[in-house]
């Protein structure tokens, strides 16, 4: 059975056409003619707003009674996410957000003074501040390499990352795709590098989860944290951290909450002086879940991520860049710059541009929106991100749009 269906069993009278590349049919009230801000926040689908509301109504109508099955939706969650991402469920903790997931290893490895760590210019700050406040807390050395290089001299800043590995790191953060410009960075060589010099590799996955494929377990990644709202279709204030099963037991919980031990709520269900405070904490990645987790948010993303399983990332990759390719040619012949890869190992969800150079950017984005395309301008560049229900259909719209845009300054 589908992802798509065995929810939809779930959810009585809740009918939705199938989930098909290019359909736009699970969004009818999007206002946005063309939406290309995946990248930044998806919009809720019809099946992601039932799902949501089919949990509201049951914490509404049974209270406490609804607690043990929103558990057991936590599961079926975990189990669909470490799929996803070539893990096991036990590899899966569930979190707020990406930045949780950074903080729980950032404050959870038992660091020595000095100990290096890599990060890289031009990281989204989620990869970039929990490590220097690790650094500044337990006496580490924070050191940046560039990502200028990575996507036409992939071999050369591999060569410039294994040198600092041979000075001596003890972890590399990374970004699985680059928000500014869609880069996907090369995490297999780079795990194989950082384990060769003895080093760990941690992977903010936000921008790639749902559309670009990853694999935990068969490359060997460490640990790699992602939030809901953009590529897994979710909404806002839900995550998921996934560690390496060889990594988990030298982790030290110096996070850990009252649902980190094992069997946190047996005493609620057992006699008198059944609780007590010498439980174990839990070696597992799910100790990381420290208290009362959301709800609704995880019952969401089962939702935004039940077409993604049917679908598959391959082929909702391989549709994406269809959009990308009859976009690309044309925005560059209008004087935009792009900041796509060469190599289609490097390319995401993400195309990017520079503008030109008589366009404020700014104005450039207000005047789309005008126009009904949404987009994002992350640090100077123009930021397209299409999803599955993108179609080639809009590209005429975005050009037109584009062209209306950019005579409006010009004028």
């Amino acid at each position: 059975m589908s992802a798509v269906q065995d929810l939809l069993d779930r959810l009585p009278g809740t009918e939705l056409p199938e989930a098909a590349l290019g359909s736009r049919a699970w969004f009818p009230d999007l206002q946005a003619r063309v939406y290309l801000n995946h990248a930044a926040v998806s919009p809720p689908s019809s099946l992601v707003r039932a799902a949501i509301a089919a949990m509201l109504d049951d914490y509404a109508t049974r209270g406490v009674g609804a607690v043990m099955d929103a558990v057991a939706q936590r599961e079926r969650l975990r189990a669909q996410l470490a799929g996803l991402v070539g893990a096991h469920p036990a590899d899966i903790g569930l979190l707020p957000n990406t930045t949780h997931g950074v903080l729980a290893i950032a404050h959870g490895l038992d660091w020595k003074r000095g100990d290096r760590v890599l990060c890289f210019e031009g990281e989204f700050p989620t990869n970039v501040v929990p490590w220097q406040r690790a650094a500044e807390t337990y006496g580490l050395e924070l050191v940046f390499e560039s990502l200028d290089d990575f996507g036409s001299d992939m071999a050369r800043t591999l060569e410039r990352v294994e040198a600092q590995l041979r000075i001596g790191l003890r972890l590399v953060a990374v970004s699985a795709v680059q928000f500014r410009d869609g880069l996907a960075m090369p995490l297999a060589e780079l795990v194989a590098l950082c384990h060769n010099h003895g080093a760990e590799l941690f992977v903010d996955a936000i921008q790639a989860v749902g559309i670009v494929p990853l694999d935990l377990r068969g490359w060997g990644i460490d640990y790699l944290s992602c939030g809901s709202h953009k590529w897994l279709m979710g909404t806002e204030g839900c995550g998921f951290l996934a560690v390496h099963p060889d990594r988990v037991a030298a982790l030290r919980p110096r996070l850990a909450g009252w649902l980190s031990v094992e069997d946190p709520l047996d005493f609620l269900f057992a006699g008198v002086e059944s609780m007590h405070y010498r439980k174990p904490v839990r070696q597992r990645a799910d100790f990381v879940e420290v208290g009362a987790p959301n709800a609704l948010g995880f019952a969401a993303l089962e939702a935004g991520l039940a077409p993604l399983l049917d679908l598959g990332p391959e082929a909702i990759l391989a549709h994406v860049q269809a959009i990308h390719d009859a976009l690309e040619g044309p925005l560059v012949e209008r004087g935009l710059r792009s900041l796509r890869a060469g190599e289609a190992a490097a390319r995401s969800g993400i195309l990017a541009f520079w503008p030109p150079e008589d366009i404020d950017l700014p104005r450039l984005l207000a005047a789309l929106a005008e126009e009904g395309v949404s987009a994002s301008i992350p640090d100077g560049r123009l930021r397209l991100s299409p999803h599955w229900c993108n179609s080639l259909d809009q590209v005429p719209a975005v050009l037109e749009a584009m062209d209306r845009a950019l005579a409006r300054q010009r004028r």
